[in-house]
């Protein structure tokens, strides 16, 4: 990877000093082009030969295959979903609940992976039992305190979006197989930052998307769903993409993961997420890791002890500050041309560090902030 080349390609990052990949990325020109020449094929030479809804089809099935590979799952098990909200809403409401089936999740998840969880307390009487964090840190023997025989799905982060902290996924996906409980995990903040493969994890469901830190465009997401584990979903939503053949009397669900996918969607998302995940794998996620872990590293030794809210040592490139004032301290950052944002539920100031930032950026927002270690 030429951290300058990435850099290059990223047209905001003439304008602004952008640290706010944890919210949404700024898009490399080589992704906006795969939007617009998608958008330009499907309507202009499409129809004049194998069809718009053959070529959408054909870019459906590039996305499931670049996803797999990224996540290390087969093509059977990916379904294209809008948003990670949206993957895990598929999940949850793919389900069959009753008054006194129990979700566990942990305090600091976002509100994608904690509003489906109220909805279904509300709606059909379900527990939802929230495992506490030491700012982020995730003790599997909190989790192992409410696993019961009672709980049927634990829902929690790869990595959490306040703190920045790794969660131990294979841990607690141990402890929730223990007992017949399936797992849900978030990984919208660990897709493109650094290497994953869901088989090692051994969750059942995964949902992310691609416009944080793999670099890609709004409205292209991905759901893993592991073999097997779609006999656990009886959809509530049903269309011609979601059946084996909707000509039939009796319709039959598709088989894996696809059985989540419901109607016609836009194919240009997807192209470009195609192009932000073969980005990601031409300059090695592990490649990107290292030098988010180089500059994270940077951060945290500019910033007092009693400041740094998240872990000393490499977690992820998402760093929280404790400062006076997150609202007034933002907006100043953002006259100077320095993107950050508050973490409401803990009132502090996130800091997202990608590939593409440098020392000088880094230096710019603890300069700004009124930092100094």
């Amino acid at each position: 990877m030429n951290p300058n080349e990435l850099r290059a390609s990223i047209p905001a990052l003439e304008e602004v000093v952008y640290l706010n990949t944890g919210a949404s990325a700024p898009l490399p020109r080589p992704v906006a082009e795969a939007v617009q020449s998608c958008v330009t094929e499907q309507g202009y030479r499409a129809p004049t030969e194998e069809g718009m809804y053959t070529y959408a089809f054909e870019v459906y099935d590039e996305a499931r295959r670049a996803a797999a590979g990224l996540l290390g799952a087969d093509e059977s098990e990916v379904a294209l979903t809008q948003s990670t909200t949206d993957g895990i809403n598929r999940i949850a409401c793919a389900s069959e609940w009753e008054a006194g089936d129990v979700i566990v999740t942990t305090d600091v998840e976002h509100s994608a992976g904690e509003l489906p969880w109220r909805r279904l307390a509300d709606l059909h009487g379900v527990e939802v039992r929230i495992v506490e964090t030491d700012r982020g840190r995730l003790d599997p023997d909190d989790v192992a305190d409410v696993v019961d025989e009672d709980v049927r799905l634990v829902s929690l982060s790869a990595t959490e979006w306040a703190y920045g902290c790794r969660l131990p996924v294979e841990a607690v996906t141990e402890l929730a197989h223990d007992v017949g409980a399936r797992v849900l995990v978030d990984a919208v903040q660990a897709v493109g930052a650094r290497p994953v493969d869901v088989e090692s994890w051994g969750a059942d469901f995964v949902a992310a998307a691609g416009h944080k830190w793999l670099l890609g465009p709004w409205g292209a997401g991905f759901l893993y769903v592991r073999e097997g584990a779609e006999d656990w979903l009886t959809p509530r939503q049903i269309g011609y993409r979601s059946v084996e053949d909707a000509n039939t009397a009796d319709y039959e669900y598709k088989p894996g993961a696809q059985r989540l996918e419901v109607a016609t969607t836009n194919p240009a998302p997807y192209a470009g997420l195609v192009e932000a995940i073969e980005r990601a794998q031409a300059d090695g996620v592990d490649v990107r890791m290292e030098r988010i872990a180089a500059l994270t590293g940077y951060l945290k030794s500019r910033i007092p002890d009693e400041k740094l809210l998240s872990p000393p040592s490499f977690h992820s490139g998402l760093v929280t500050v404790e400062v006076d004032d997150p609202e007034g301290t933002v907006e100043r950052l953002d006259e100077q041309g320095v993107k950050v944002r508050v973490i409401p539920s803990i009132d502090c100031v996130r800091v997202s560090v990608h590939a593409f930032n440098t020392r000088a950026d880094l230096d710019r927002f603890v300069e700004g902030a009124g930092l100094t270690a």
